[in-house]
């Protein structure tokens, strides 16, 4: 018969037992996931990053709560490739029609979102997907993919315009209550299921309301205005209007953190906020330069990942679907294989600024973006970018990166004036560089641009490129003084188009592999496409 001290020593090391493999238990849990990602928000737009006329309290507590990266690449500086190297963990290059803007979805291109659900994952998005794609509208076609490639859609509950309670804070706001959404979603799992869900905010894309910015608590003084862009008050109004929806995606982020942490469910969530391309304004959004693919990025999981850390490693969104798959433990069963590579060994480290040294590279592009040349013809981009310096391939400088300078009228088929000036000097933005979205910021560069302190800013919007273009992105962020052909930068330049041709051979782009260099081109793109007269160089 025991001792009471023998009693109690062994109650006492039953009980520790028990209570290591209960805390043993938990930490092996699958994590959820929760992927934010806002439509057109360029890195330098948030509390966190310093920037005074946006409030992103969501962003910031998931920032400081986990890891935020100073250099996050998004896959594209536009949307639809951009995000579909989100999701598969390929350059767009290498998903075909399902890498391109406003084409369509194949099957063979597995999503995430797919092998996390046969996985035991409930799944679901609100707002805008994996989009804009065309997807099969029944299960039997055996080439295209039905339904969204970031999942089952919760769209369900609507503001309503009019209703005095409708807490909309401008006019250009779309109508998705996504935090109810992910309630709703939320209310379908079963217990302790793990989740994945995608929160797609519409915002900040085009068109805003102009002028929100003043019943929104701005100021013009506020802002800090890119050096691409002339310091006028019509471009620092157009920021502030872009800024107020950004802040309206941030609202529903920190409500949807404050409901998973009011059920105890958010130390267990991996939550990752991002957006999927740059601002929507000249030389950012579809341009390779810093403001269109350098986009925001924080990581946490406060079950995992050691929290406050500011990382100089250079990400992209290539890397998120490997990074996921090793931390849920899913297989990849009927995925392509990916390009991107885990960076698990970052978000564990306690180390900030430069985690791993044999993370050098990162890889980015872009092709057709909207309907903006002659024969529906793209604009072929390929990027390199490292902690320092972003090498751009413009592999046809003979086009115009923004598009071309006019449009035919469609009832006359004659063309527009060049740039879309009418007879009383005004822009009417659809009719001239189109890849470019219609905006007062666009508007002005063109309206203005015979004045001689606006040229400049026109000339870096609008005007041809040459084939290469090399910029140190730590002291010139605006992507202003090309390097290339500096004897300085002569090492620097040859490294990175040496990397840069290695990764597309790996990869098999088309367009330096071949046996079709312009395969891109005869991609149907399903959105509406305009006409422009032949260029000199075609006839």
């Amino acid at each position: 018969m025991k001792s009471l001290s023998q009693a109690i020593l062994l109650s006492m090391t039953g009980g520790l037992v028990m209570n290591a493999c209960q805390q043993k238990k938990e930490v092996a849990k699958p994590p959820n996931i929760l992927i934010a990602i806002a439509d057109d928000q360029s890195f330098a737009h948030t509390g966190f990053a310093g920037c005074r006329f946006v409030n992103t309290p969501g962003f910031d507590r998931v920032a400081h709560s986990g890891v935020y990266f100073n250099n996050c690449c998004a896959g594209s500086p536009g949307s639809a490739p951009s995000r579909s190297s989100l999701v598969t963990g390929r350059y767009h290059w290498q998903n075909e029609q399902s890498g391109q803007h406003a084409s369509s979805w194949m099957k063979k291109y597995v999503p995430v979102v797919d092998v996390l659900e046969a996985g035991g994952y409930l799944t679901g998005y609100t707002g805008k997907g994996v989009d804009p794609f065309q997807y099969a509208e029944n299960e039997n076609d055996s080439l295209w993919r039905k339904g969204n490639a970031a999942g089952k859609a919760y769209n369900r509950h609507k503001y309503r315009k009019g209703d005095p309670s409708d807490p909309r804070t401008a006019a250009g706001i779309g109508a998705t209550e996504y935090y109810a959404n992910f309630r709703d979603f939320m209310q379908e799992r079963k217990t302790g299921q793990p989740f994945y869900f995608w929160y797609g905010a519409a915002e900040p894309h085009r068109a805003y309301e102009k002028d929100s910015w003043k019943r929104n608590g701005k100021s013009l003084d506020m802002v800090d205005v890119p050096g691409f862009l002339p310091d006028d008050p019509e471009i620092r109004g157009d920021m502030l209007d872009y800024a107020v929806e950004i802040e309206w995606f941030d609202r529903h982020l920190s409500r949807m953190l404050n409901y998973l942490d009011s059920i105890g469910e958010l130390d267990n969530t991996i939550v990752i906020v991002t957006g999927d391309n740059g601002m929507p304004f000249p030389r950012a959004k579809a341009n390779c330069f810093e403001y269109g693919v350098h986009v925001p990025m924080a990581i946490s999981y406060p079950a995992g990942f050691p929290a406050g850390r500011r990382v100089n490693d250079p990400v992209s969104f290539v890397d998120i679907v490997p990074t996921l798959l090793e931390m849920t433990g899913v297989k990849p069963d009927g995925m392509m294989p990916v390009s991107g590579r885990s960076i698990v060994n970052i978000l564990r480290s306690k180390e900030s600024g430069t985690v791993d040294n044999t993370k050098k590279y990162v890889f980015a592009g872009r092709e057709r973006h909207s309907a903006s040349r002659w024969n529906n013809l793209g604009y072929p981009q390929r990027a390199v970018r490292t902690a320092g310096n972003i090498l751009i391939w413009n592999m046809r400088p003979e086009l115009w990166p923004a598009g071309d300078p006019q449009a035919l009228n469609p009832e006359t088929n004659e063309p527009v004036p060049m740039y879309g000036i009418d007879k009383n000097g005004k822009h009417h933005s659809e009719q001239a560089f189109t890849d470019v979205d219609a905006s007062p910021s666009k508007s002005f560069l063109i309206e203005n641009y015979m004045k001689s302190d606006i040229r400049p800013y026109f000339d870096w919007a609008y005007e041809k490129r040459p084939e290469y273009e090399l910029y140190d992105v730590a002291k010139d962020p605006f992507c202003l003084n090309n390097l290339s052909g500096n004897p300085e930068y002569a090492p620097i330049e040859s490294e990175l188009k040496a990397v840069l041709t290695a990764e597309l051979e790996k990869s098999g782009d088309p367009r330096v592999v071949g046996p079709d260099r312009e395969i891109f081109e005869t991609y149907i793109r399903y959105s509406p496409i305009r006409e422009f007269p032949k260029p000199d160089w075609a006839k």
